[in-house]
Parts: structure tokens; C-alpha cells; sequence
């Protein structure tokens, strides 16, 4: 296992341009994968992006798990997406609470609206072009991942500043609540390589 320090907001790598991927058969891209991997499963996180361990690429990837807090119809596969680039957003939007591994010692969760689908386009871990369209938790992953690639952070997105609130306390009383699930299940994942 490769669990690293994971990046805390304010952190100027956070904030820093972050390069293409060209050589998808180095080692480096394949260590920095399972890096962000093992850092994810060890936070307990459903997605993470290379600027979080202080790496400058444009690689990120997903894996929204089945836990006590998500059910089967809120999971999705491991992905990764390197030199992504999201195509096309729903005008509707939906407001989701969402937490970081980047703010993890602060343990917050804060509301934010995004759209409720998105389509993307990126490379996989073997340089294979994919297209994604999706909704649900997923979507809202895959834009928290991307904006990571920009330098934005999900707290400057917050719509509403005074419902910030401990991990604990959103799961107690707001995870539960019915338009945070119906928000967070995905309907929709065609997958296609391109």
C-alpha cells in the first residue's frame, strides 16, 4: 500500500497549474494511480485527484463505495481520467453536500449546487479515450475532482456558508434526508470508449 499525506486547503500545490499526461506507460502515472487509490480507500473518500498528494497532473480518479451512508444505486467502479475534459453540463442543478479529503482535518461538509449531469471526456490508466455521461453522486464526484485540476476547492462553491457543518452532524441528521439521496442516486452511466 502507498497511503500519502493528503494535501490541506491552503496548500499552494492546491492552487498550482497542473500538467498533461503523455507518456501513459510510465511508472510514475502507474505508482501515482495507486497512490491516489490507497490514499482514497484509507479516507475513505469517493474520489481523489493527483493535486491532493501534491502531484501537478491532470489525473483524478472515482469510486463512490456501498457503505452504510450509500446504497448500491450510489456506487460506481473505480475510474481513472487522466487529461479530462468535461464537454457538456445539465442546466439543471442539484444541491448535494459535499466534503473533501483536503479539508479533512476540518471535517466539514457544506452544501453546493452543480449540475445534475455531466458528460466527460478523458484517458484511461492505459491511454484508451472514453466518454462518460452520468448524474447522480458521480457526476457531483466527477466535478469535485475536475474543479481540483483548476485549483478550485468545493468550499468556494458552498451556495450557503451558515449550513457548513461536521461530518458527524450531516450524518446524522442530513445524509438521511430524502433530496440528498434522490440527488445522489445515479440513473444514468454510458460508458463508451471513443
Amino acid at each position: 500500500m502507498a497511503i500519502r499525506k493528503t494535501l490541506q486547503i491552503g496548500d499552494l500545490a492546491l492552487k498550482a497549474s497542473n500538467a498533461k499526461i503523455t507518456n501513459f506507460k510510465s511508472k510514475e502515472l502507474k505508482q501515482l494511480i495507486k497512490d491516489l487509490t490507497d490514499t482514497m480507500h484509507q479516507n475513505k473518500l469517493i474520489g481523489m485527484a493527483s493535486p491532493q498528494l501534491g502531484e501537478n497532473f491532470l489525473v483524478f480518479i472515482t469510486e463512490p463505495r456501498m457503505t452504510k451512508y450509500r446504497t448500491a444505486d450510489q456506487a460506481d467502479d473505480l475510474r481513472v481520467y487522466i487529461n479530462p475534459k468535461i464537454v457538456s453540463s445539465s442546466k439543471e442543478e442539484v444541491i448535494i453536500y459535499e466534503g473533501c479529503g483536503s479539508v479533512l482535518n476540518a471535517q466539514l461538509f457544506g452544501p453546493v449546487s452543480r449540475p445534475k449531469e455531466v458528460t466527460i471526456e478523458a484517458f484511461d490508466q492505459d491511454g484508451k479515450k472514453f466518454r462518460y455521461i452520468t448524474d447522480g453522486v458521480l457526476a457531483r464526484v466527477i466535478q469535485h475532482e475536475y474543479d481540483h485540476l483548476l485549483g478550485i476547492e468545493f468550499t468556494q462553491k458552498v451556495s450557503d456558508y451558515s449550513k457548513l457543518m461536521s461530518v458527524d452532524y450531516y450524518r446524522e441528521r442530513v445524509a438521511n434526508l430524502d433530496d440528498q439521496i434522490n440527488n445522489s442516486v445515479i440513473t444514468l452511466k454510458k460508458f463508451e470508449y471513443i
